[in-house]
């Protein structure tokens, strides 16, 4: 039979998951009631930040240990810590136990978007990521997108993070720190997964990285509203984005939605990227809009933004002794684009 003690210690020895101390230090664990005849337990639980992801698996974890202790049902119920008990233990925190999402100097955490899959939103990412690296910038790159991952192939990228300690090193390339799901299946193996693994593996990839001083975060996300966009927009409420389309008004209606997402969420859009915009020909020079016309413009209008370029149909040119099929040289016409986009980027952050 669980007595309130035994509810107190198992709840008090999990770790709040923002300021990385067990729960009893913070006296976060109040409110314990068990009632023997029914087995049932009910706890209230203070969090530095309530409504998160994290504090969802923090709720799987207690349920699971609070049932595999003998309970047969269980309530939850959470509020949010004292501010000066965020504030003091936030700041006492060793340097080697802060994140990306609890360091004193933050990124900007700058998420690209889309409404739908095939409108080259990695490509976008991936040679942001290189483009801002290349003005002089620190950058991460998250490869958000768990089920279509992609970014370690396009950046020609053939080896895995290391393991220092307990934190996961990213790989390098092109000056940009990059993390991606490809890097932990093997053969390139489907991922099959419900929503709330999703959401612990970006988690993951937030907490027990070694990003080191980065002054920028691409996240890749997945196309559409779905899960992991959902968990974006729940961890990171100071993210910018931007929403990446092609000139279709169909594909441009879609995108729309992803940016209805980040305004609901009081996320900040920097712009529009509209890709495949046109098709330059070799030989005349000539413009094909293969795709049709004005989608960027129309999407930037109807949001309030900016349209902050037009990449147009072209691929790379491939070196086979540095092979990046998806990264644009910076001498390239589309390189040069997207370093015009980089540092517009750039200028209006810092503003």
């Amino acid at each position: 039979m669980m007595r309130e003690d035994d509810v107190k210690k198992i709840v008090g020895d999990l770790y709040e998951p923002f300021l990385q101390k067990p729960l009893k230090e913070l006296a976060a664990v109040k409110d314990v009631k068990v009632k023997p005849e029914k087995q049932h337990v009910s706890v209230k639980v203070a969090l530095a930040k309530t409504g998160s992801a994290e504090q969802m698996q923090l709720q799987q974890e207690i349920v699971t240990r609070l049932k595999e202790a003998g309970a047969e049902t269980v309530g939850l119920r959470f509020e949010e810590l004292p501010e000066e008990i965020v504030v003091k233990y936030a700041q006492s925190a060793p340097e080697g136990d802060r994140t990306l999402l609890n360091k004193e100097n933050q990124p900007v955490f700058l998420a690209v978007a889309s409404g739908k899959g095939g409108v080259g939103k990695s490509t976008v990412s991936v040679n942001l990521a290189v483009s801002l690296a290349r003005i002089g910038k620190k950058v991460g790159l998250i490869d958000a997108d768990i089920y279509g991952f992609s970014v370690p192939d396009m950046m020609g990228i053939t080896v895995r993070p290391t393991i220092e300690g307990e934190k996961v090193i990213p790989v390098e390339r092109f000056g940009v720190k990059v993390i991606s799901m490809g890097f932990f299946v093997e053969d390139n193996a489907p991922v099959i997964w419900r929503g709330p693994m999703l959401g612990k593996m970006l988690n993951n990839f937030f907490n027990e990285v070694e990003w080191g001083d980065v002054d920028y975060i691409i996240l890749d996300l997945p196309p559409g509203t779905g899960d992991v966009a959902l968990d974006v927009h729940s961890m990171l409420p100071s993210c910018k984005e931007i929403i990446v389309s092609t000139p279709h008004p169909t594909a441009a209606f879609v995108a729309a939605r992803a940016g209805a997402m980040a305004l609901q969420t009081d996320h900040d859009i920097v712009g529009i990227v509209e890709n495949m915009a046109y098709y330059e020909s070799a030989k005349t020079g000539e413009k094909e809009y293969v795709f049709g016309k004005g989608g960027g413009e129309k999407l930037a209008e109807e949001l309030g933004v900016p349209l902050l370029g037009k990449i147009p149909l072209k691929q790379p040119d491939w070196d086979d002794s540095d092979f990046a099929p998806s990264v644009y040289d910076e001498t390239h016409p589309t390189g040069l684009i997207y370093m015009d986009i980089a540092k517009k980027i750039d200028e209006s952050i810092s503003i």
